[in-house]
């Protein structure tokens, strides 16, 4: 009777195994499209053994644990990838923005069909329809008429590239505050995995973690390390503390004169310079290396036709017998140039077409004047082919950016694909376990009715009828 009741207690054993095991399945089958999930396999462990009779008899097994299917290392990597990846789509946005408003595309080749581009051409040309025709009154207005239009879009095209640069800057606020509140989340989720697992897979609250994790690390740059207690310290990616165990150091951001700047850590440390990774460490880039030279250009060329048809215009004499005097309206630098230049007239006799001494009616100045179309005045080029060499560099950058997003996304689709393979839930995997723990459950209630049966016969003394 001890050796029945022992393989009575077996088959119980395994039925609640079993049971448990079905339920650990039905579990994964409901998360499939829970983010985050990971999938969760039972330990089966056997019983001590006993002796009995001179042998070794075994006790059954139980489910000793429930263990997420994790790969800690290949979940970093997607992490890092996702930082890489969001960086790269930040910059590449920002510089799409940019093209656009130059009216650059793939297929552009050529400045004159641009807005900028016409408009140069478009002054230039008035200067020398103007240098043929010096004492026609329509056509001084005319070279007035697109001044203006040339300041116009100067003006114009630099307030869209502000205006890019203002929405960037709100972003940078915007993302320090969703990853603050990711900040909380990871450092709660510590403090539970501390107290309730510090020595073994927490499951549901590691995935939850893992998802505050990879949700900040669209965000942010940064570097993530396990504690003894399997609590994970997370800093920024050039060192600032973010998260050390329970507790969230939240990031403070603010705009300072145009730039910037991010504190990180319990003492507020600057952590702007360096900082790479995620949108935000992609926004910085943007903002700081990727946006600043192009508008510098637009401004050069601003500056360079402006002070160059300044200096002629003064050279010469104006239709009343007067100095020339500027016609465009500009500072003494080149910075802010494109933002700032104007027509300074709206009278046509203000343009000086005769030189020195030759009468108001010649049109010696004129052509000097036309001459600057062709005249290397902007950075060791003609206005014309600055203009190229600034668009052909706006072109670059926003292609290399496309294509370096493009690549980035496909390592991380790649490394996603991955982890999902080992950790994801598949439906035709969970079904054959289902099928192979019904199966050993329908073994087990075999076994138990055996056992049943067997107990019967000896209490009935192998009457069966007596005692059912």
């Amino acid at each position: 009777m001890g050796t029945l009741i022992s393989v009575l207690n077996i088959s119980r054993e395994a039925l609640a195994a079993e049971q448990s095991a079905v339920n650990v399945t039905a579990n994964n089958v409901a998360n499939q499209n829970t983010p985050g999930y990971t999938r969760e396999v039972p330990n089966f462990v056997a019983q001590d053994t006993y002796l009995l009779n001179g042998l070794n008899i075994g006790d059954g097994v139980q489910i000793a644990a429930t263990t997420s299917v994790r790969d800690r290392v290949l979940e970093q990597r997607v992490q890092q990838q996702t930082q890489i990846q969001s960086q790269s789509a930040t910059i590449q946005s920002a510089l799409s923005d940019v093209e656009s408003i130059f009216g650059v595309t793939s297929t552009t080749t050529s400045s004159s069909v641009t807005q900028l581009g016409t408009a140069v051409n478009a002054f230039f040309s008035s200067l020398t329809a103007l240098a043929a025709n010096p004492s026609d009154g329509p056509t001084r207005q005319q070279v007035l008429s697109t001044a203006s239009t040339l300041s116009s879009t100067f003006n114009a095209e630099s307030s869209q590239i502000s205006q890019i640069t203002s929405s960037l800057e709100g972003s940078a606020l915007n993302i320090v505050g969703q990853a603050n509140t990711l900040l909380s989340t990871i450092a709660s989720l510590n403090a539970k995995i501390a107290t309730q697992s510090p020595n073994a897979d927490a499951g549901v609250l590691e995935d939850q973690r893992q998802e505050a994790i990879a949700q900040l690390s669209q965000y942010i740059g940064l570097d993530q390390i396990a504690t003894s207690n399997n609590e994970i310290d997370i800093t920024t990616s050039n060192g600032g503390v973010l998260v050390s165990g329970p507790n969230s150091y939240p990031l403070s951001a603010s705009i300072l004169g145009g730039t910037v700047t991010v504190l990180a850590g319990p003492n507020n440390t600057n952590v702007t310079s360096g900082l790479t990774g995620g949108s935000l460490g992609g926004t910085l880039q943007a903002l700081t290396t990727s946006i600043p030279p192009l508008l510098g250009q637009l401004d050069t060329l601003a500056y360079s036709i402006a002070t160059a048809v300044n200096t002629q215009n003064e050279a010469g004499v104006d239709a009343n017998g007067n100095p020339g005097a500027a016609l465009f309206t500009i500072g003494t630098t080149a910075p802010g140039s494109a933002a700032t230049i104007a027509a300074a007239t709206t009278n046509g006799s203000l343009v000086a077409t005769a030189a020195a001494g030759e009468g108001s009616s010649g049109n010696t100045n004129a052509s000097a004047l036309a001459a600057l179309g062709t005249a290397l005045i902007a950075g060791g080029q003609t206005a014309s082919s600055y203009l190229a060499s600034t668009l052909a560099t706006i072109g670059e950058a926003a292609t290399t950016a496309n294509n370096d997003s493009t690549l980035q996304q496909a390592t991380l689709t790649q490394l996603t694909t991955q982890r999902d393979a080992l950790s994801g839930v598949s439906l035709d995997d969970e079904a054959a376990d289902l099928s192979q723990y019904q199966r050993s459950y329908q073994a087990a209630s075999q076994l138990f009715s055996i056992i049943d049966t067997l107990f019967a016969s000896a209490l009935n003394l192998g009457v069966e009828t007596t005692v059912q």
